[in-house]
């Protein structure tokens, strides 16, 4: 079975001022323009260059808390461990960890980050179906929390790895409820067809064997139907339901559960579309889960990290073509690949404070990649764009500087933290001299030296 298309926009887009009021970090002032918390992103644009990613300390410090007091508010124990995928910048992992989160990591670098950020290794959770050897030597030996197993190989693997170290891994079950979360295709993870967790099905069986084996002490159940899941609670509902028919068999067995882990995937909303709030998550997960009397973890990444950053462009030029007028920045689809991967929308502000309440007309914004799929917007009304005129991109905390990458060797964009009226470059934006390093020609290669004058 495939996930349906998600259904094109039909109603006009949202107007700046709407953007602006859905973003309380963001604010727009007679004189600086566009402004994040108390900095003007002028400023920073002169500072860092562009193109450059910006992040509100603010708003991840109130997303995170406005979801712990939905958890405290339905009644649930429960720890929130930030999805590391969705933003791994050293200085964001500090503000959440210093805010009491911790980490969800899917590879080394991950948990080295994690951990580089100050978050304590019994905060961490290790998820992802190709763990390899090395990786979990060091989750073994940074003992962290918890080990998400993804299939019966794996519990084999880390049983047998650790017990030659002489030690216990304390390993979660993902399993894989077969249910539709009405997300993209290409980021839904709880289907049968997907390649992540174990039937459900065939969960009883494998979880005693984790019990019977040496080197294993399992700790619980792990389950994630998605991403960007922003279709109601129907989905989570019928997973924490299966999930809570298998505590209920595996204790029945005399099996020990000591937690659930209900991982992530809470959408948020792009463009002006309805989105569930974390009352609603905590909801679903006290119906399914709330009389068991266990512990829950929750994984988020997009819904702290998302609405915290932007991505601060500059225009190139504008250009007349046969049928459009395009609007090119020197951001490109290797900084912000959510729309060409995903057809994603993303909100856009020109900084200025004139452009902000200056006419209007529809534009192609497009970046400097030698793509056609190098395009940000289609028909997006927006202001004359003159030569360095700047323009935040909305929603790019999550997924954004993540997965970005040097194609066309494009130096990787500078990041920015601002916490009030403060703000630091959090990393430098890459070098040529760094882009090239690493590559070397082998000796026959070698260029001819230029002879001596």
């Amino acid at each position: 079975m495939t996930a349906a298309p998600l259904p094109a926009p039909t109603d006009p887009d949202p107007t700046f001022a709407e953007l602006l009021a859905a973003r309380p970090h963001l604010t727009r002032h007679a004189f600086d323009g566009l402004v994040m918390e108390e900095v003007p992103l002028a400023r920073i644009a002169e500072v860092a260059g562009t193109p450059s990613w910006v992040y509100s300390a603010g708003t991840l410090r109130r997303r995170l808390g406005a979801l712990r007091r939905a958890l405290d508010g339905a009644g649930l124990a429960a720890t929130i461990h930030f999805a590391v995928k969705a933003n791994p910048c050293l200085a964001v992992l500090r503000v959440l960890a210093a805010a009491g989160a911790g980490a969800d990591v899917v590879s080394e670098g991950e948990l080295r980050a994690a951990r580089a950020a100050g978050i304590p290794a019994s905060a961490i959770v290790f998820s992802g179906v190709g763990k390899t050897e090395r990786e979990l030597r060091l989750a073994l030996a940074e003992d962290i929390l918890q080990i998400n197993a993804e299939s019966a190989e794996e519990v084999e693997a880390i049983a047998a790895l650790a017990a030659a170290l002489g030690r216990t891994a304390r390993v979660a079950l993902r399993v894989n409820p077969d249910v539709d979360a009405r997300t993209h295709a290409k980021i839904t993870t709880g289907r049968g067809e997907n390649k992540f967790g174990v039937a459900i099905s065939d969960a009883p069986a494998l979880y005693a064997r984790m019990a019977a084996l040496a080197g294993i002490e399992p700790v619980g159940v792990a389950v994630h139907i998605g991403s960007q899941i922003t279709a109601g609670m129907a989905a989570y509902r019928a997973a924490y339901a299966k999930v809570g028919a298998l505590v209920r068999e595996l204790r029945a067995a005399g099996l020990p559960v000591a937690r659930v882990d209900c991982g992530g995937g809470l959408g948020i909303p792009y463009r002006d579309e309805p989105a569930p709030l974390p009352e609603a998550l905590a909801g679903a997960i006290r119906a399914g889960l709330g009389d068991l009397g266990l512990p829950v973890m929750l994984e988020p990444g997009r819904w702290i990290a998302g609405p915290a950053g932007v991505l601060l462009a500059s225009v190139v030029r504008e250009k007349r073509g046969a049928a459009h007028r395009f609007v090119v920045v020197d951001a490109g689809m290797n900084d912000l690949v959510r729309p060409a991967m995903y057809e994603a929308w993303h909100g856009m502000l020109p900084v200025a404070p004139e452009a902000l309440v200056a006419p209007l007309s529809p534009a192609e914004v497009v970046g400097p990649v030698c793509e056609t799929g190098d395009t940000f917007a289609r028909g997006r009304a927006l202001p004359a764009m003159q030569p360095g005129a700047l323009v935040a991109f909305l929603d790019a905390g999550a997924y954004g500087a993540a997965m970005s990458s040097t194609y066309n060797l494009r130096p990787l964009a500078a990041e920015v933290l601002v916490d009030g009226a403060r703000f630091a470059v959090v990393r430098d934006r890459q070098g040529y001299d760094a882009l090239l390093a690493g590559q070397r020609l082998p000796p026959w290669l070698a260029p001819p030296q230029e002879p001596a004058r």
